[in-house]
């Protein structure tokens, strides 16, 4: 089987996904075009340098919808001869981007691909584009759906967590991103969001609030006691598919559910050949990749069956691994994760994650790649894993091995 290599990994600092964030104004489409011409410019990439251009976003209506990834191309300095693929995994599309990519070239289709993913979230609202599972009531019934909020509190319920424990894990995030931005560990890959006249507009991650501590988390309502507990009852529905809970706990609030930002994400994928035509060293192998189908109910357990299909598929143990990105989208999903493969969390997400950082939809299974990446080349360390959750029941995964 032909390797598939990293070659470049970038990301765009993330913008607060709202109208007085600093992103506001530019559009997904100039957004994934700043990120191409990134990776087109480091690299020296001339004229079908890639296969295709494959790209992630979750909200794909308006100004993000009608293909994006083939605009994004013709409006950068790609040749028009790359063609572009937009791809939905929801909160995964940014890292099935990738996988898609690295199975490409596995099977022999084309020496290299860009892959990634972008996340307008204050241009193009999350759940804009409607979704059969939500509103449709014959499927809605049928899975016993609730809103993501309740699968977290689920999960909280479920497994034990406690309040305490998720704002703990709150915090840690937000001083892990604070220090790793204080000692510059994204320095390598963060590509400064600029304006037209080539000013920059944003260059660090803003959502981030360094100054959080338990005192302040602890002040904060469930954000999703009242919809839970409001008629029709998302509770009363998830006591229907899970008879043994006696009530569901409501732990999460905004500040230890990840941010609703702005953001995109890039990396260059490609076989041996394509690194010795241009002239780059590969910074990784992508060792192998997973999907899987989870609960839709509770949803957000995707990570602990990928990462174990992806382990048993690999012929790997977690002890294999030295590092995890596992997206914060809650923290209780985190807190699982570590529940159910006993890892410490000094392996896990030790530069931050999507609580004090943000979390842009489509672009986020690409960023959290990279900074495996960059925190595996940083300290010298082997392998890496990155998985997320993804909504109406999914998970996905990421091995990667630094070279």
């Amino acid at each position: 089987m032909t390797q598939a290599y990293i070659y470049d990994a970038i990301r765009s600092p993330r913008g607060k996904g709202r109208k007085d964030g600093s992103l506001h104004e530019v559009t997904a489409s100039s957004l994934s075009v700043q990120m191409l011409n990134a990776l087109q410019s480091r690299n020296g990439l001339s004229g079908h340098a890639v296969e295709d251009v494959i790209w992630g976003n979750v909200t794909q209506v308006g100004e993000q919808g009608g293909c994006l990834a083939r605009t994004a191309v013709l409006a950068s300095d790609l040749d028009d001869s790359i063609p572009g693929l937009s791809i939905n995994r929801f909160c995964a599309s940014g890292m099935e981007a990738v996988n898609l990519a690295a199975n490409q070239i596995q099977g022999g289709a084309g020496m290299a691909y860009i892959a990634g993913g972008v996340e307008m979230m204050s241009r193009v609202p999350m759940g804009s584009d409607g979704a059969a599972i939500a509103v449709d009531p014959s499927i809605a019934m049928s899975t016993y759906f609730v809103p993501q909020g309740i699968s977290a509190d689920i999960i909280a319920t479920e497994f034990g967590f406690t309040r305490d424990e998720a704002d703990a894990l709150a915090v840690m995030s937000q001083e892990r991103a604070a220090r790793a931005w204080a000692e510059n560990r994204f320095a390598k890959s963060i590509v400064p969001v600029l304006d037209q006249n080539g000013l920059t507009i944003l260059d660090h991650d803003e959502y981030m609030r360094p100054s959080t501590d338990m005192a302040a988390l602890s002040a904060l309502k469930p954000a999703f006691k009242d919809m839970g507990e409001a008629m029709p009852g998302f509770d009363k529905v998830a006591l229907m598919k899970y008879p043994h809970l006696e009530k569901i706990n409501h732990i999460h609030h905004a500040g230890n559910s990840s941010g609703i930002v702005d953001g995109a994400a890039g990396i260059l994928i490609g076989n041996k050949e394509f690194g010795e035509k241009y002239g780059i060293k590969p910074r990784a192998r992508i060792r192998a990749t997973a999907k899987i189908g989870t609960d839709p109910t509770i949803m957000l357990t995707g990570p602990v069956p990928a990462t174990r299909k992806i382990l048993s598929g690999s012929g790997m143990s977690i002890a294999d691994i030295d590092l995890f990105e596992v997206n914060e989208a809650f923290s209780s999903v985190v807190l699982r994760f570590m529940q159910a493969f006993d890892v410490d969390n000094s392996k896990i997400n030790v530069n931050g994650g999507s609580i004090a950082m943000g979390h842009p939809l489509g672009a986020t299974g690409a960023i959290i790649i990279g900074t495996l990446l960059d925190e595996l080349e940083r300290t010298g360390k082997g392998t890496g894993l990155a998985t997320l959750c993804i909504a109406s029941g999914m998970g996905a995964a990421t091995i990667i091995e630094r070279l």
